[in-house]
């Protein structure tokens, strides 16, 4: 009989704690992890996750039937030619708190600050590209929505100018940047000297606080890195036209979020990074949309309190929001990876948000949207936490789903420790 093994001490985390990167053989004493079971290959190859930060709608979204016969929503009519493509999900969230401060859990789990989805993967697969992650946002940003390990929120880019040199530009540009990451090295090594001098004087707490101050700089100074690494690479040639100004004015968020989807396509597209998160902001932003202007900003709209005119003009808005991902999804269909396979079927695109409905702050039953990947699409499936056979099926189990695909060992995700493989893989 094989000695009794501690159910913590699964595979992957004896290699952790033996602080190597070998692959073990498979040793009767070592269960196998979910993933190693079922001898997960990567099918997906890059990430993005967008996310709103006022919701959407879900009467205007949610189909009224499951499975693959739904009749297309007001919300997804947009999508409609990319169905077969995309899954649309109802019912599921993080089991977290209600209220804005909350709405980062859409990518942490159940705890905000906790190391999210993008960073999770960048990880893994993040290190063969010139950026192992991009952070980007459009609109007024007032949450953060990706963490490091160490519980340090990423800013983003929220000029499309600045993520167009930062991935296309040459000569003075780069030289630029490499003068603003040296410059960065130097302030950070100066602060790390100084909370170093301080680990033999204060208390056992503070020097705990100390070390995950630390991991987190050690997080930072790999970035600076890798971003120095990447600007002694070719940077490859593209097609496109930037506009002669940034339009990142709070009412031309809509325009800002077209042009950031034409960048991430090409980053894709280019390989510059395989990790990409976008946030879509949400304020007091007055909109105008087909030459109507909305009578109310879009932040006071998400909170319409039922009534049914600001209701069919928050519409409007996220009607906007579908047709920019459905743009999106079109490019990754007709743009070609090294293979030669259209991109869509090596790129997994998180479409979601951390609140379910602005309107009450409520953080349960977030609307969520798969597209690509090599997953099973093409229809809608419906969770139902009332009832017993699903009331622990959390969207973190879809998370550990999207890792598998990515060809990650992952058999938990914050409050999650199942998947929905069986479903989509």
């Amino acid at each position: 009989m094989p000695p009794a093994v501690s159910p913590a001490l699964d595979r992957r985390r004896f290699l952790k704690a033996a602080g190597v990167s070998l692959a073990l053989p498979m040793l009767e004493s070592l269960p196998a992890t979910a993933a190693t079971k079922a001898n997960v290959k990567a099918k997906a190859e890059r990430l993005v996750c967008v996310g709103s930060f006022l919701g959407l709608h879900t009467p205007a979204l949610y189909p009224e039937e499951t499975g693959a016969n739904y009749e297309v929503t007001t919300l997804l009519e947009p999508l409609r030619e990319h169905r077969a493509n995309m899954t649309v999900f109802s019912g599921l969230d993080h089991r977290a708190s209600n209220g804005h401060n909350n709405w980062p859990n859409f990518l942490c789990g159940k705890n905000v600050g906790d190391m999210t989805l993008d960073q999770r993967v960048a990880r893994e697969i993040g290190h063969g590209t010139r950026f192992a992650s991009l952070e980007i946002t459009a609109g007024q940003n007032s949450q953060p929505m990706c963490f490091t390990e160490g519980r340090v929120p990423l800013p983003m880019m929220e000029r499309p100018s600045v993520l167009y040199r930062k991935l296309f530009a040459t000569g003075a540009d780069r030289e630029r940047s490499e003068y603003l990451i040296r410059s960065g090295h130097s302030a950070l090594d100066q602060v790390l000297s100084e909370a170093k001098s301080l680990q033999s004087t204060v208390s056992a707490q503070d020097r705990v606080k100390l070390d995950e101050y630390f991991a987190s700089v050690r997080d930072v100074e790999k970035r600076m890195e890798r971003q120095l690494n990447a600007l002694k690479q070719p940077v490859p040639e593209v097609d496109i036209v930037m506009p002669d100004y940034d339009p990142v004015a709070p009412n031309l968020m809509l325009e800002c979020e077209s042009l950031m989807y034409d960048l991430m396509a090409l980053a894709l597209e280019t390989d510059s990074s395989r990790v990409i998160s976008l946030y879509l902001g949400g304020l007091g932003q007055v909109f105008t949309i087909d030459g109507q202007t909305l009578q109310a900003g879009y932040h006071a709209l998400s909170h319409h309190g039922n009534d049914p005119d600001k209701i069919r003009e928050l519409v409007l808005v996220e009607i906007e929001h579908m047709k920019c991902l459905a743009r999106f999804i079109t490019q990754l269909k007709q743009k070609s990876d090294a293979e030669g396979r259209p991109l869509l079927d090596s790129t997994l695109v998180l479409f979601g948000t951390g609140m379910g409905d602005a309107s009450r702050h409520a953080n349960s039953d977030l609307p969520t949207l798969v597209a690509g990947g090599g997953l099973k699409h093409g229809r809608h499936l419906a969770f139902d936490k009332n009832d017993p056979k699903q009331a622990d099926i959390v969207l973190g189990d879809l998370y550990l789903t999207l890792m598998h695909q990515l060809g990650m060992e992952s058999d938990t995700f914050s409050n999650a420790s199942k998947n929905l493989d069986h479903l989509l893989i």
